[in-house]
């Protein structure tokens, strides 16, 4: 897998300025900090279209 660092970034973690690296993983875009190793993932346009954004939570089921 080819990792690309992504120039001028900072990590939000961090706050560490070129130390961010980015690939595609399972269709997913993945950030990694090289420094801390905090990672952020996005899915591609597929899948961010599929999310029902209009429905909510109305509760939680716990079994026992």
């Amino acid at each position: 897998m080819r990792k690309r660092f992504i120039a001028d970034a900072t990590c939000p973690h961090c706050q560490e300025k070129d130390t961010l690296a980015m690939w595609r993983e399972n269709n997913v875009d993945v950030v990694e900090c090289v420094k801390c190793g905090h990672q952020m993932r996005e899915a591609d346009k597929q899948v961010r279209d599929r999310i029902r954004s209009q429905e909510q939570v109305i509760g939680v089921f716990h079994p026992d």
